[in-house]
């Protein structure tokens, strides 16, 4: 096999959807989007629950992913963290979508409306 064609056969399997991770409800995952990056592997997310939380980026995904404005990701919120009015709740990034992944999840009507681009305040 030539590298033209090895390079072919890696951009056509990265292209390809496997399965597409959704949320577990059971466990309190949910969808978010990114609004803001404060530094510090800490964004301010918007949930499906219509809060807004700042977002700590897991460990594991950390160096590998990167997040920018706008991302669809897959948040865990922290069931410890005691929520009051003039503080924001935390939870956990960790998982990021990639376009082919929200293309898909549009078609299927999997993602919430209130988690439209156009309608979130950045």
């Amino acid at each position: 096999m030539t590298k033209k064609q090895k390079k072919k056969q890696r951009t056509t399997a990265a292209a390809e959807i496997t399965r597409v991770k959704m949320p577990n409800r059971k466990e309190g995952e949910m969808f978010a989007r990114i609004v803001e990056i404060l530094g510090n592997d800490r964004m301010r997310v918007f949930c499906e629950d219509k809060k807004y939380r700042i977002g700590r980026i897991r460990g594991k995904i950390k160096k590998r992913v990167w997040f920018r404005i706008g991302d669809l990701s897959l948040i865990n919120p922290y069931d410890w963290e005691t929520e009051s009015s003039d503080k924001l709740g935390k939870c956990e990034i960790f998982w990021r979508y990639k376009a082919n992944e929200i293309a898909w999840l549009e078609r299927n009507n999997r993602i919430p409306e209130i988690l439209d681009i156009n309608n979130i305040s950045f």
